[in-house]
């Protein structure tokens, strides 16, 4: 799994659909998660600590959380299929845990909400994210590439061959 942390909400420049920005925290990748407006306002509101009058969706969550002694140990966006994200909210209470289903949307405003960790399966990343900086990723890859072709088998075996080595341990 990779942690991932909220990077912003973001206008899609076609739909005009609200983007919710997942980006790792090396900030190499990004996630976009197409979410409906609602959710987008709320997870602002998180973001630029904004306090209702009212509990909102979210903060009800939140609140029968804290009414019930229970926390939430991280979220997981762990699936991708027919372009639907699917998300698990850890839920702890003691030594009781449960794992309940979540839009990633809803699951991402209660994180924020509790600072708790954005984590997304490897395998969803791979399907879905794209680069921050497209330059820095093709300079990383084309460099990698040159390691790979200057690399020599006998670079592997010099080191388990040598006399002269003090990685030897003594009783």
């Amino acid at each position: 799994m990779i942690e991932m942390k909220v990077a912003g909400i973001a206008l899609d420049a076609v739909s005009r659909s609200p983007v919710v920005l997942l980006r790792d925290t090396t900030d190499r990748r990004q996630l976009p998660i197409y979410i409906g407006r609602e959710q987008a306002n709320s997870i602002i509101s998180a973001l630029e600590n904004q306090a209702s009058p009212r509990p909102l969706t979210h903060d009800l969550f939140v609140n029968l959380l804290d009414e019930w002694d229970m926390s939430l140990d991280r979220v997981v966006v762990h699936a991708l299929q027919d372009n639907t994200f699917y998300a698990l909210l850890s839920l702890v209470k003691g030594e009781t845990r449960r794992e309940l289903d979540a839009r990633p949307s809803d699951a991402i405003a209660i994180a924020l909400r509790l600072d708790a960790p954005i984590w997304v399966m490897e395998e969803v990343v791979a399907e879905a994210s794209m680069p921050v900086d497209r330059d820095a990723d093709e300079a990383e890859k084309q460099a990698f590439q040159e390691f790979l072709q200057n690399i020599n088998p006998s670079d592997f075996a010099q080191r388990g061959q040598s006399s002269t080595s003090n990685d030897t341990f003594e009783s």
